[in-house]
């Protein structure tokens, strides 16, 4: 029968459901999901995504299944997921798997049937350089990839410095403020619709439709978010090939003047192409960013460190930086296709359009891989993280917001030295997208 996890007082303790008794080889000093269900011999796992005891702190989970194998049937998505650090960067680079469904009319949340009400969803998907493979992939990526190189992003760092300066100087008078709505959002789509050429203005807009969208990926969603997504993919569209036709007439400095004029082996980007890539740079260019953003200044916030300490200098920013990217990533699970029959050993034996989970927030707390995985340690000499990926899909956008969040977080600290909770904060019911609801702080 396996075992299940149950409460013994403020602890919880491996029970053996055949005889009952405790298990001692193993006892966990931290609380686990209401819905936590796990059978290590067949590695089986039953646990909601939507139980708020495990999106608002999924560690403890991912403690309890490191410490029984690398990998696990998760019964609630119906497919296999890796945890393991090895495993996870093993198979983000393995071309057997892919973003692209080939095999299936099921989407990435295993659903299949009518989608004629996702039309304009389905459409601008079907451009994604982040569903497709080489070499359509390899042709998006090369034309966009020169706007995010280093070198292209370091010349951001004051235009950030300003717009971050600029929001301080707003709530600063008045004590308080919420960082995720007056600071973490602002920056990153503010700098990304500059980087892109569409008006500032329309901030509020775009993450309307951006949150509309992105609602497709989470677990449970409904024929109303569905429906909600579609139209704002259409608007979205739109939107952008009005701001594109402006450009054919009159070219910028902007990114979107770049993408009408790049070229790669004299191929340039279609019109879908082109309004797809803006609107996947527009999503993912603050969607990470802004909850990567908050989960720092929690992590920071709760480490009992001196924040000066932490973000003394650029050397010492940036290791914090990666070490709270490490700690509480934005994003915890990947899916990926089998594109071929696939033999993984221990038993996991995939087909064609299989899925697969893999999950980076849980890797980056791999005890194999890192001391103390569970202890927020910015000078930590074995520092990596998966929380961009890994392989063709590697974020592309990367350099950016590593910048942006030793920018504001190092700016913020200095102006505010005095920064503390004004509310306890807590995670969005989106265990995929991992982060905050609202950050309320007082100084």
């Amino acid at each position: 029968m396996g075992f299940l996890y149950q409460s013994w007082g403020p602890k919880y303790e491996t029970i053996c459901s055949e005889c009952s008794t405790p298990d001692h080889a193993w006892k966990m000093p931290m609380s686990l999901p209401a819905s936590f269900r796990h059978d290590p011999k067949h590695r089986h796992l039953q646990l909601d995504p939507l139980d708020p005891s495990f999106f608002q702190d999924p560690y403890p989970a991912y403690a309890l299944l490191h410490a029984t194998g690398s990998s696990f049937f998760w019964e609630n998505y119906g497919f296999w997921c890796f945890i393991g650090y090895d495993a996870v960067n093993r198979l983000l680079r393995d071309r057997r798997f892919g973003r692209e469904k080939r095999h299936s009319d099921a989407d990435s949340q295993g659903r299949a049937g009518d989608r004629s009400h996702l039309t304009d969803f389905d459409h601008i998907e079907k451009f994604s350089m982040l569903e497709l493979e080489p070499p359509v992939h390899t042709r998006l990526r090369t034309l966009v990839n020169r706007a995010f190189v280093s070198r292209q992003v370091e010349r951001l760092r004051p235009r950030i410095e300003a717009l971050a300066n600029d929001l301080i100087d707003k709530f600063e008078p008045r004590g308080q403020a919420d960082l995720i709505a007056e600071f973490a959002t602002p920056i990153p789509v503010t700098i990304i619709a500059e980087m892109l050429g569409v008006p500032t203005q329309a901030a509020p807009q775009l993450l309307d439709w951006s949150h509309r969208i992105v609602a497709m990926y989470m677990h449970g969603r409904t024929r109303q978010s569905e429906e909600s997504a579609n139209a704002a993919a259409a608007e979205f569209s739109q939107f952008l090939r009005d701001y594109a036709a402006k450009r054919r007439l009159e070219p910028a400095d902007d990114l979107l003047s770049l993408l009408l004029a790049a070229e790669a082996d004299g191929a340039k980007l279609t019109e879908d192409e082109l309004i797809t890539t803006a609107i996947l740079l527009l999503n993912a260019g603050h969607e990470a960013t802004v909850h990567q953003t908050g989960n720092a200044v929690k992590t920071i916030l709760e480490s009992g460190t001196n924040p000066a300490s932490l973000l003394a200098d650029a050397e010492t920013t940036a290791k914090t930086v990666e070490e709270c990217i490490r700690y509480d990533a934005p994003l915890h699970m990947f899916t990926r296709y089998a594109y071929e029959s696939i033999d993984l050993g221990d038993g996991i034996k995939l087909e064609p359009g299989d899925q697969i989970g893999l999950m980076l927030g849980a890797a980056n707390r791999d005890p194999l891989v890192f001391q103390s995985p569970e202890i927020f340690q910015p000078d930590r000499t074995d520092q990596k993280n998966l929380s961009f990926g890994a392989g063709i899909h590697f974020c592309i956008g990367a350099p950016l917001a590593r910048r942006e969040l030793q920018v504001a977080l190092k700016l913020l600290f200095d102006r505010l030295p005095n920064l503390g909770f004004r509310d306890v904060p807590r995670y969005r019911n989106t265990y995929h997208f991992h982060g905050l609801e609202r950050l309320e702080v007082t100084w």
